[in-house]
């Protein structure tokens, strides 16, 4: 048994995360990071360190929380 999410098709998530990415003014670039975090369980997700990274994991675990909600998940 998988521990990965099960998600809609990317040409359904790519327009939520994109619009979810704009709202938090994460670079699209970034958007790849928050792809695999889609899939994991939420404890698995990383925290932030506190060493002020740019963008901060917290931001890209915040977009994806936001990408699952809007997705239903």
């Amino acid at each position: 048994m998988s521990d990965e999410r099960e998600l809609p098709p990317r040409e359904e998530i790519d327009p939520v995360l994109d619009a979810v990415s704009e709202e938090y003014g994460l670079e699209p670039w970034y958007r790849d990071c928050v792809r695999p975090l889609l899939r994991q369980p939420e404890e698995q997700w990383p925290s932030c360190c506190g060493g002020g990274c740019d963008p901060c994991t917290q931001v890209l675990v915040e977009v994806a929380r936001r990408t699952l909600i809007k997705l239903g998940r």
